[in-house]
């Protein structure tokens, strides 16, 4: 029995950094929104965690309710299934409104040119953008910033297909202890994956000049963001 229960921390170790790795969807949205968006590395950290305690979350209490209540696992399977989809198209509707928005500020806020007269000094040309800075960080102050909240939803909606039927229902037979043991290790393992992965990527972006681009930046982290729905829904 005590190899039997090993076997399975170590297979919930295992699955959960490779179902992390595998899936862009646990990383790349928060890589690119923290690009454009321009969080520090602390605020980056703070919501991959949150949403990461929502994605395995969600799914313990769903598999513990199944296991309690003596729900049979194809419903349970069901139920995942169900909430993959809605956070599929979660992350297409998301991604698509956020990629619109940013090619809609990035031509708004298109840089151009102007040339001032000055009396005594002649004439120079001056090179700025529509936007009204200060405006614009006092409507920032006030406005309430949705996107951390969009993601913890999505990343709540989103299940973690492996854990319910390769490990939960298996470490049922081994009781109550044996489910904590088990998803507590998966838990940890999905989410420092997570940590570490988005942390590497984000050091790397923030090194890297993106020139005329930056005006870009939410347009490519919206597009990226509805790629990763699309290919969830494919099941790529």
């Amino acid at each position: 029995m005590a190899s039997d229960i090993n076997i399975l921390l170590a297979t919930a170790a295992s699955v959960g950094f490779i179902h992390t790795v595998a899936g862009p969807d646990h990383y790349l949205p928060f890589v690119v929104i923290a690009k454009a968006r321009k969080w520090s590395i602390a605020k980056t950290s703070l919501i991959t965690f949150l949403c990461g305690i929502g994605h395995v979350g969600s799914s313990i209490l769903l598999g513990s309710l199944g296991i309690g209540l003596g729900v049979m696992l194809s419903k349970i399977k069901g139920i995942e299934s169900f909430r993959g989809d809605l956070a599929a198209w979660a992350f297409v509707i998301f991604g698509l409104v956020y990629m619109v928005w940013g090619i809609y500020r990035a031509v708004k806020n298109k840089p151009h040119s102007h040339v001032h007269y000055h009396t005594g000094e002649g004439m120079h040309e001056h090179v700025h953008t529509h936007e009204n800075n200060h405006d614009h960080i006092h409507r920032k102050e006030k406005a309430v910033n949705l996107t951390p909240w969009v993601l913890i939803i999505i990343f709540v909606l989103g299940p973690c297909e492996v854990l319910i039927p390769m490990l939960m229902y298996p470490a049922a037979e081994h009781g109550t202890m044996g489910i904590i043991m088990v998803s507590t290790v998966f838990a940890i393992t999905t989410i420092a994956t997570m940590l570490v992965i988005v942390l590497l990527l984000t050091t790397g972006f923030k090194r890297i000049p993106f020139g005329k681009l930056e005006r870009y930046t939410h347009a490519i982290a919206g597009a990226i963001i509805l790629l990763s729905g699309i290919a969830i829904l494919l099941g790529l």
